[in-house]
Formats: C-alpha cells, sequence, structure tokens
C-alpha cells in the first residue's frame, strides 16, 4: 500500500510537487507507451520481479554482462551511437550499469548508496533517447546476453524482455522532455502495484 501523498516532478530547473495521483497517470502513460514501442507487455517485462536473479547468478555475472555490453558501445561502428557515451569514462559505465541492475534485480542498493536514486528518466535527460538509439542499445545488449555463459537462458529472457521495455520507456520519456512537459523523477522501472 502506497502512504506517500505527494511525489516529485523533475525538469530541468526545478523539482515540483504533484499529487500521487497525477504521478501515477503520467507513470502509466509512460509504462503503456513502453509496452506499445517495445512489443513487451508489462508483465513480461517485469518478470524479473519473481525470481531473484541477484542471487541465482551472483554479482560477478552482472560485472561480466556491463562489461561485455560496453566493451561492444565503444568500439560501435556508429559514431552517432559512440557520441551518446562521449562523456562517460568506460569505467563509470561499467560499473553503473551493474550497480544498477543488481539493485534491480534482487541484490543490495549498490547504486542508489552511491550515486541516489536511479530516476532514470532524469538520469537519461541529457542523451538522445530515439527508437533508433533504443534499438541500437539494445542490439549490444543482447549480443551481450548472448556471449556472457554465466547467465542461463531463462534469465536471458527475462533480463531482455525488462531492458527492452525499459528502453522504450526511456523513450517515451525524452518525448516528454521534448515536448517540454515536466516528467516523473523516480522510476526504478518497476511497477506501482500499490
Amino acid at each position: 500500500m502506497c502512504v506517500v501523498k505527494e511525489c516529485c516532478i523533475h525538469d530541468l530547473h526545478h523539482s515540483t510537487v504533484v499529487s500521487v495521483k497525477t504521478c501515477r497517470l503520467k507513470m502509466q502513460s509512460l509504462q503503456q507507451k513502453a509496452s506499445d514501442w517495445s512489443g513487451v507487455p508489462t508483465d513480461d517485462a517485469f518478470a524479473i520481479d519473481d525470481t531473484n536473479l541477484f542471487q541465482k547468478m551472483g554479482l560477478q555475472s552482472f560485472v561480466n554482462l556491463s562489461t561485455n555490453f560496453y566493451n561492444r558501445v565503444y568500439d560501435d561502428e556508429e559514431e552517432w551511437f559512440r557520441l551518446i557515451f562521449a562523456s562517460s569514462e568506460k569505467e563509470n559505465a561499467i560499473q553503473n550499469q551493474y550497480e544498477f541492475f543488481v539493485q534491480r534485480m534482487g541484490g543490495p542498493p549498490l547504486f542508489t548508496q552511491r550515486r541516489g536514486h536511479p530516476a532514470l528518466i532524469a538520469r537519461h535527460r541529457p542523451f538522445p533517447v530515439t527508437h533508433q538509439a533504443a534499438e541500437r542499445w539494445l542490439h549490444h545488449m543482447q549480443q551481450a546476453l548472448d556471449s556472457t555463459p554465466d547467465i542461463d537462458d531463462d534469465s536471458k529472457t527475462k533480463m531482455m524482455n525488462f531492458f527492452r521495455h525499459t528502453a522504450y520507456f526511456l523513450v517515451a520519456g525524452d518525448e516528454l522532455k521534448n515536448q517540454n512537459q515536466q516528467i516523473p523523477f523516480k522510476h526504478a522501472a518497476k511497477r506501482d502495484d500499490s
């Protein structure tokens, strides 16, 4: 049950407090767009919550996946895609990603302890999160998953569904940014069933 009466909406200049109902409506709209665009129903996207993937796979699997992924990203032949990541050091990008994955998939809150709430839309705000960029990101993630042998096939499927849905959740958030609308500040790509 949700006991919060207000939530934060983040824009480029300030935070605004609005009702939980408004936040939920915006979040539902973003989640619906993510499902429509990704082709992944919300229940499939959040099947990662049915199993503690961190306990099942361990920290090193997430480190291996993120390292594999970012090696591919930083070597991408498409300059426009590499430029999205140009302001980040590869080692930092790897750590941020595996800490988020660990936290989101049942492990300790490594990301939050080091960087604060994941706030996915707000953190991706400076970047062009387009349909094309999402597909390129997903291409590299699929390849990274396929070549990370310490992740079993069932976990790979659940993770890819989550990644595909979340990538398009960020595309929906980017479109709101481009429409100069306020966007939800906090989103850990998790269902709000309250």
